[in-house]
């Protein structure tokens, strides 16, 4: 009898450790320690000895012993490989707003280490969101536009801007271990560049552990291609965290969006996620694939100590945006603090045919105001019953953040999981 009490209280010691929550991120450790940063502006950064400037058109390794800043734009063309060693640390030119730019065919090789990171941020002794340009990444994965051909060209040379093809699985690098940091320069007349601007980039491309901190423009910006995204971090981004459209094929997983309620953009809304069918309809090829986006095991929450009193003075909008045409699959995961969860395009009609399209199950609405919204429609009771339904498994609760999550508050390694079995409310869209 005694041997058999000694086996069940090893099993359960073995289950308490091995335990973690299901929903929004996961892992049985914090996954964030060790390569992330949530206080960019205090870190103490070297001074460059090394320039960046012009075209790359060879391949070229870049080197952790030295320290490099990026001066304007700098292109990797001619199907040449730019490679990072692990740790190092490429700083981005205010004065010049620095932007790295890999043309379609060339490839970026910036595979970091857990402990050894691969940095880019800013060269100002006061760092802000948007002191530089981004990273972009151009492929020849297909997009949802005439001719397969779209352009990321703001400032950027015309003829090295463009994007889009016919291989889905194409490659174009590996970003792993990576972190951005005050991205996102504003150019005058149009818009603000991307922290990472994925466009018409193939599923043989490696996107894992990328965090993008406080961008003036969308942290993560997909435009069409095919791929697959885990573990990305948004933190404190003015605009969107994650954006996708022009026939974007994504699945993203295990990935986290934070917010702020005094962080916004003056466009059109700062979202935690929005996914749109296109950015021009004149532009649009509608025989080709809409935006599909899978996400599973996502955190998007508002990191405000009093989440209630934003929501009604009208600094919280909603978290997820779907546009009319496009289409989302979310499951596991957890947003917390918005007004509302999400909201559907009004122009999507509410339907058998377009709810399917648009699926949320298995998810945790902590600290909403409402859950799943019609944009501009005061009656969503049909909203209300469908995702309400207890097949879908969706839960609704208002326990405050620090209670739902592990540590979002800790300075230096702050843990977005949430504590095991702190999401146990009521079913229902409200």
């Amino acid at each position: 009898m005694k041997k058999i009490t000694q086996l069940i209280c090893v099993l359960l010691t073995i289950t308490s450790v091995n335990a973690q929550q299901e929903k929004g991120i996961i892992g049985y450790t914090n996954w964030l320690s060790n390569w992330s940063e949530f206080k960019p502006h205090k870190v103490e950064y070297g001074d460059p000895n090394q320039i960046l400037a012009g075209n790359i058109s060879v391949n070229t390794k870049l080197l952790k012993r030295n320290v490099y800043i990026l001066q304007g734009n700098v292109y990797v063309t001619n199907n040449a490989v730019l490679t990072i060693e692990p740790g190092t640390l490429i700083i981005g030119d205010f004065e010049t707003k620095g932007t790295l730019v890999i043309t379609k065919g060339a490839q970026l090789v910036a595979d970091g280490q857990e402990t050894d990171p691969i940095v880019f941020t800013s060269n100002r002794s006061q760092k802000k969101a948007g002191d530089w340009g981004g990273i972009v990444l151009l492929g020849d994965a297909p997009i949802n536009k005439f001719g397969n051909i779209g352009s990321y060209n703001l400032d950027l040379d015309p003829s090295l801007a463009t994007y889009g093809g016919d291989n889905a699985l194409s490659n174009s690098g590996i970003l792993r271990f990576v972190r951005i940091e005050f991205a996102g320069k504003n150019v005058k007349g149009s818009d603000a560049f991307n922290g990472l601007t994925i466009a018409g980039i193939g599923s043989h491309t490696i996107l894992e552990n990328i965090m993008v901190s406080y961008c003036g423009g969308n942290s993560f910006a997909f435009y069409g291609g095919d791929v697959n995204a885990t573990k990305f971090v948004s933190y404190k981004s003015i605009n969107d965290d994650y954006k996708f459209t022009q026939g974007a094929q994504c699945r993203l997983y295990n990935s986290l969006g934070v917010r702020s309620s005094y962080l916004s953009s003056n466009r059109d809304g700062s979202r935690c996620l929005e996914v749109k069918l296109y950015e021009n309809k004149n532009e649009t090829d509608f025989t080709k694939k809409p935006t599909y986006v899978t996400a599973a095991n996502i955190t998007f929450l508002n990191d405000s100590e009093n989440i209630n009193a934003d929501i009604q003075s009208g600094l919280v909008k909603e978290a997820i945006y779907i546009a009319d045409g496009a289409s989302l699959e979310m499951k596991r995961s957890v947003v917390s603090g918005f007004n509302p969860a999400a909201i559907i395009d009004g122009k999507t009609a509410i339907n058998d045919a377009n709810l399917k399209k648009i699926k949320f199950e298995e998810m945790s609405f902590n600290l909403c105001k409402a859950n799943i919204l019609s944009e501009g429609n005061s009656n969503n009771e049909d909203l209300e019953h469908w995702y309400g339904n207890s097949l879908f498994f969706n839960v609704s609760s208002k326990s405050d953040n620090r209670e739902t999550f592990v540590d979002i508050f800790d300075a230096k390694k702050p843990d977005f999981r949430l504590q095991l079995g702190k999401i146990t409310a009521s079913s229902g869209n409200r």
